[in-house]
C-alpha cells in the first residue's frame, strides 16, 4: 500500500480501491484499524444525523414509503426538538438533493434576509460600531420552514402532516436528553437566563436538564401542529408570524409582517470543482462553500497521496490552503443579489495554481492577502439521507450561535437566529448590512461523485465547515479512508481570520504538532474528539451494486440508522416456502 494511505497497517479494511471500490482484506482484523465505528451498510435507505432519535424517525419515514427528502425533513424537525440550541424553525436551511432517476442535483438557499427597516445608518444611530451578534438586531427572517415546504412539494412522497408527526410526538411526550447535547445545554445556561420565557421553557429550576432527563416542549409542539395544519403560511403570515413580530416590537426590533410575508427561499444551482477525478459540489454564495472548493483546488497542486495523513507535511499544506481561501472569503463573500461575487475566478484551476505558488513547505504564512480579483464558531445540525433508489438529501440547518439571538418567541418554544450578526458595518463591503439582504452564511451541505459512486456529506461548526469539508474530501480521495474513518480522523480548524493560530486534536502525534509549531503554526490542542472540530455525517450510494453506506461522527450524539427491511411483511409467503 502506498505511503499516503491512512495507517497502512489498519486501512486494508473497507478502503477505496482503484478510486471507488471497497475491498475487504482479512489481515486488517488482526492488525486493528484507526477508526472506532464501522460503517452502516445496507441495500435499504440510511439516515445519518447528530441525534439517534432523529435518525430513527427518518429511517421510519423511509420504511413508510417516504423519499430521502421526506426523511430529511422529518429528521430535521425532530432535531429542532431534541437539539434546540443548535437548530429549529427560527433558523435557516440549505440543502442539495440528488435525484437518482435523472442524476440532477438541485440546491435550495433558504437563508433569510434582514428586515426592510435595517439600514447601516439605523444600526449606527443605535450606538453600534460593529454588528450586534445577539439580541433582536441580530435577527434575520428564518428561512427554514419555507425551505422545508418547497423541498417537500418538489421531492416529497408522504403527506406533510406525516412528515412532521415524529417531531410533534417528541415535543409533546418528551425525549431523554443525550450526552453531548446535555453538556451543550449546561454550557449555555447563562444565555437562557437572560430571557424570562426561555428560562421557563428550557431550564428546570434555573438549571439545564441532565443526561437522561425527559424533556418536553409543549409550546413547540403547538407551533409544529400549526405548521402541520396550515403549512408555511402559519409561520410567515399566520399566528406564528404575528408572535414573531410582537416579540420584535417588544424589544425595539425592526422585523415587520411584510418581512416575513414577502420571504421566498431560492432554488440555486450547486457550484463545483474536480479533485483528482472526483467532482465535489457545494452551494454558491451567500454561503461559504466556495472556500471549500478553493481549498481543494490549492491542495490539488501538492502530492498529498504521497504523505501520511498524520504527517506534518499533509497538515501544513491543508492549513496553508485554508488561510488563503479564507482570506478571499473574508474579502469577497456577500449576497450576490447586492454585489458581484467572483466565484468563477475563486474556483478556477489557474487561480489555485497562482495562490498555491506562494506556499512554503518550511514556513507558515500567518496573514495571506486576498487574491487580486476584484470570529466565531457556530451551532448547527447537519444530516444526510440516502434511500433505496439512490436519491440523496444533504441538508444543513442552524440558528447560528447557541440559542441563536437569545430571543425566544413567546408561546411557541423556539429561538430566533442571529445570522444578522455576521453583517459588517463597512461601507462598500460585499457583506455590509442593508435592507432585505442575506448575510454571509457558514452552513454548507455538500456532495461528491465519481464513476457511479455518490456521497452526501457535511460537517458542522461555523467557520469550521468549509475547511472540514476539504479535509474530509482529502481523507477519502488522497488517503483512501472509508466514510467513517474520514469523519473520525483527527482534524484541525481555524475559527477566525488572520494569524497562524489553529485548533488541533490531541490524537495528532506530539512529534507532528512539534514540527508544525517549528514551521510557525500556533496550535491550541483540543481533546481527542473535540466538538470544536464539528460533528459530521455522510452517506454513499454505489449505483453499480445498489448498496448504500452511512457514517456518523463520534463528536456528536448521533448515528447512521438504516431503514428496516420488510422481513415481517409476508409471513404467509415464508410459511409456504418452508
Amino acid at each position: 500500500m502506498n505511503k499516503g494511505r491512512y495507517n497502512s497497517e489498519s486501512m486494508k479494511l473497507a478502503v477505496f480501491c482503484l478510486g471507488v471500490s471497497f475491498v475487504m482484506a482479512g489481515p486488517a482484523f488482526a492488525q486493528g484499524r484507526s477508526h472506532a465505528r464501522s460503517m452502516v451498510i445496507t441495500k435499504r435507505g440510511i439516515v445519518a444525523t447528530s441525534q439517534t432519535l432523529a435518525s430513527q424517525a427518518g429511517a421510519q419515514v423511509l420504511a413508510r414509503g417516504g423519499s430521502a427528502m421526506d426523511a430529511a425533513i422529518a429528521a430535521n424537525a425532530v432535531l429542532a426538538v431534541v437539539e434546540p440550541m443548535s437548530d429549529g424553525i427560527g433558523g435557516d436551511l440549505f440543502a442539495i438533493y440528488r435525484e437518482a432517476r435523472t442524476g440532477r442535483l438541485s440546491g435550495i438557499n433558504a437563508s433569510g434576509w434582514s428586515p426592510k427597516n435595517l439600514t447601516l445608518s439605523r444600526i449606527k444611530e443605535k450606538g453600534h460600531t460593529v454588528m450586534p451578534s445577539t439580541g433582536i438586531l441580530s435577527v434575520t427572517v428564518p428561512g427554514c420552514v419555507d425551505g422545508w415546504e418547497k423541498l417537500h412539494k418538489r421531492f416529497g412522497r408522504l403527506p406533510w402532516k406525516e412528515v412532521l408527526a415524529p417531531a410533534i410526538y417528541y415535543a409533546e411526550n418528551g425525549f431523554p436528553v443525550t450526552e453531548w447535547i446535555a453538556q451543550h445545554w449546561l454550557d449555555t445556561v447563562g444565555k437562557l437566563k437572560s430571557d424570562e420565557y426561555a428560562r421557563r421553557t428550557f431550564l428546570i429550576n434555573d438549571e439545564s436538564p441532565k443526561v437522561g432527563h425527559v424533556f418536553r416542549n409543549p409550546d413547540l409542539a403547538r407551533a409544529l401542529r400549526l405548521l402541520a395544519e396550515a403549512g408555511a403560511d402559519a409561520f410567515y403570515k399566520g399566528e406564528i408570524a404575528k408572535a414573531i413580530v410582537a416579540t420584535s416590537r417588544k424589544l425595539d426590533g425592526l422585523l415587520e409582517m411584510g418581512d416575513l410575508r414577502d420571504y421566498d427561499a431560492e432554488w440555486v444551482e450547486p457550484v463545483s470543482t474536480t479533485y483528482r477525478g472526483w467532482k465535489v459540489y457545494e452551494l454558491p454564495p451567500n454561503g461559504m462553500g466556495v472556500a471549500a472548493l478553493e481549498m481543494l483546488n490549492i491542495m490539488e497542486r501538492f502530492p498529498l497521496a504521497n504523505y501520511e495523513p498524520m504527517s506534518a507535511d499533509a497538515f501544513h499544506i491543508k492549513m496553508e490552503a485554508q488561510k488563503i481561501a479564507y482570506a478571499d472569503l473574508s474579502r469577497y463573500l456577500g449576497d450576490p443579489r447586492f454585489s458581484p461575487i467572483p466565484v468563477k475566478t475563486m474556483l478556477s484551476k489557474s487561480y489555485a495554481e497562482q495562490r498555491a505558488s506562494g506556499i512554503s513547505m518550511e514556513k507558515a504564512t500567518c496573514n495571506p492577502d486576498p487574491g487580486v480579483m476584484m470570529s466565531r464558531a457556530g451551532d448547527t445540525v447537519y444530516l444526510t439521507v440516502v434511500d433505496s433508489d439512490g436519491n440523496i438529501a444533504s441538508l444543513i440547518q442552524s440558528v447560528y450561535l447557541s440559542w441563536g439571538s437569545g430571543v425566544t418567541v413567546e408561546g411557541f418554544g423556539f429561538h430566533l437566529q442571529n445570522r444578522g450578526g455576521l453583517f459588517v458595518l463597512e461601507e462598500g463591503h460585499p457583506n455590509v448590512a442593508a435592507p432585505r439582504k442575506r448575510p454571509v452564511h457558514t452552513i454548507l451541505p455538500a456532495m461528491m461523485e465519481k464513476d457511479g459512486v455518490y456521497i452526501g456529506f457535511g460537517i458542522m461548526g461555523g467557520l469550521n465547515q468549509a475547511q472540514a469539508h476539504a479535509q474530509f474530501v482529502s481523507n477519502v480521495v488522497d488517503h483512501g479512508m472509508n466514510l467513517q474513518a474520514a469523519l473520525e480522523a483527527p482534524r484541525f480548524t481555524k475559527l477566525d481570520f488572520g494569524g497562524c493560530n489553529a485548533y488541533i486534536e490531541s490524537r495528532v502525534p506530539e512529534s507532528v504538532r512539534n514540527e508544525l509549531t517549528r514551521r510557525g503554526h500556533v496550535l491550541n490542542v483540543e481533546g481527542a474528539y473535540s466538538s470544536t472540530m464539528g460533528g459530521g455525517q455522510a452517506v454513499m450510494h454505489d449505483s453499480r451494486t445498489g448498496v448504500n453506506y452511512g457514517a456518523s461522527s463520534p463528536r456528536k450524539d448521533g448515528a447512521a440508522v438504516p431503514e428496516p427491511d420488510s422481513y415481517f411483511a409476508a409471513p404467509a409467503a415464508y410459511s409456504r416456502k418452508r
